[in-house]
């Protein structure tokens, strides 16, 4: 990935040397560039700023530098990138706050820059013609609803959010499967030695090596510290749109059209991701679709609908789950409408398709494409481990399983 920053302060992204960004940066795996605003200036005095039309306090940042840092970066993408453009990330209290899963939006891009405003900020007309000259490729982003006094704090913490998504920026990469914000709740507490420190043990489920018991406790930890300490997460995930818990219920024949147009939906990027456009999903037929709904146990939520509410709005989720060769529950097609990924919606769905396991079943086990790592931290989180020895083997995807306790 390149980023760019362009900044009146340039030596405030000193911090970018350092630690895992820094060795990142000495690797190659981020190829970052700094500018200083003002090397577009032509004045003696390297003015970038001027009194606001329409009076008021404050100074802002006059467009021109501005157009000519936007002109640098079109230039470079002309004759580097075969005419690629940057996503131009602007910080500010006024724009969409950044979250994980604008991380991961981000940490997708192979060109980012940085455009750091200061005083009462930037020449409104310069958004324009930034999205003019690298087509339309401009975002405002907000750290937090607070103000700062410059874009430079917002973009060390963006850029160190995002590169550490990078492929070989964390040496471990499953460090970053089972943290807060992944999935819409907080980290669960984490203990190391030694086992007993100051009076005070570590809890005995995480030496019990029941790796199924310790993933259901995690779990636990983490929907209460989110339910006390964000509990605005919880009330996000919980429901679809209304004041019901998630409305899960099995899926009836009359469900099947739109659950196919769903399923299609949900894996374009899926296939896309894995360079695999004939999977299953993308290219079964409705009268298949409906064939399945015979092998399968499926069940469907509906948006806005209640207990009992029957069709209320579209169909948004699905998982289906049927029990193979004695003792195994083969958990699928796991789908989440697009716009509503990252409100738990998945792991509600996912549990729910484990609890429905008859009691013969010893095992969940399920299969999802080698390169989509959203799906499999998702899996990892909830308990789910690579198998030793594959059940299918098919290239390009990965075969997961748990074990099933009963009480």
């Amino acid at each position: 990935m390149r980023i760019d920053v362009v900044s009146i302060f340039p030596e405030y992204l000193a911090p970018l040397d350092l630690s895992l960004i820094g060795r990142a940066r000495r690797e190659g795996l981020l190829d970052l560039h700094v500018h200083d605003l003002r090397s577009w200036t032509t004045d003696r005095h390297r003015t970038v700023d001027d009194t606001p039309y329409g009076g008021g306090a404050g100074m802002v940042m006059t467009p021109e530098p501005w157009a000519q840092a936007v002109d640098h970066l079109a230039s470079v993408g002309d004759r580097s990138y075969a005419g690629a453009r940057p996503l131009l990330v602007v910080p500010g209290p006024g724009g969409r706050r950044f979250d994980q899963a604008m991380a991961h939006e981000l940490a997708a891009e192979p060109w980012l820059a940085f455009a750091c405003g200061r005083y009462e900020g930037i020449d409104e007309r310069v958004y324009d013609y930034a999205a003019e000259a690298l087509d339309g490729r401009v975002r405002v982003v907000s750290l937090g609803d607070y103000v700062l006094n410059g874009g430079e704090v917002a973009v060390l913490a963006i850029t160190e959010a995002v590169a550490r998504l990078l492929p070989g920026v964390v040496g471990n990469a499953a460090s970053l499967v089972e943290e807060s914000h992944e999935d819409g709740l907080l980290e669960y507490p984490v203990y190391t030695k030694p086992a007993s420190w100051r009076g005070r043990g570590v809890p005995p489920v995480l030496l019990s090596g029941d790796h199924g018991a310790i993933a259901t406790w995690r779990h636990r930890q983490r929907l209460e510290r989110t339910a006390a300490r964000r509990p605005d997460l919880l009330e996000a995930s919980a429901a679809v749109n209304g004041d019901d818990p998630l409305p899960i219920r099995l899926a009836t024949p009359a469900d099947v059209p739109e659950l196919w147009t769903l399923t299609r939906a949900c894996w374009v990027d899926e296939g896309r991701l894995n360079h695999a456009p004939d999977i299953p999903p993308l290219v079964e037929t409705l009268e298949h679709a409906q064939a399945e709904l015979e092998r399968w146990r499926t069940w469907v939520v509906r948006e806005g609908s209640g207990s009992g509410a029957g069709q209320a709005g579209r169909l948004v989720a699905s998982v289906r789950a049927r029990l193979v060769d004695g003792d195994t529950w083969e958990v699928g097609r796991l789908m989440v409408a697009p716009d509503l990924v990252g409100r738990g919606i998945g792991r509600q769905l996912l549990a729910h398709a484990e609890e429905q396991a008859p009691r013969e079943a010893v095992r969940a086990w399920l299969v999802t494409g080698a390169l989509s790592e959203r799906n499999q931290r998702l899996y990892r989180k909830a308990g789910y481990r690579p198998v030793r020895r594959p059940r299918q083997g098919i290239p390009g995807t990965v075969e997961l399983d748990k074990g099933l306790r009963r009480s």
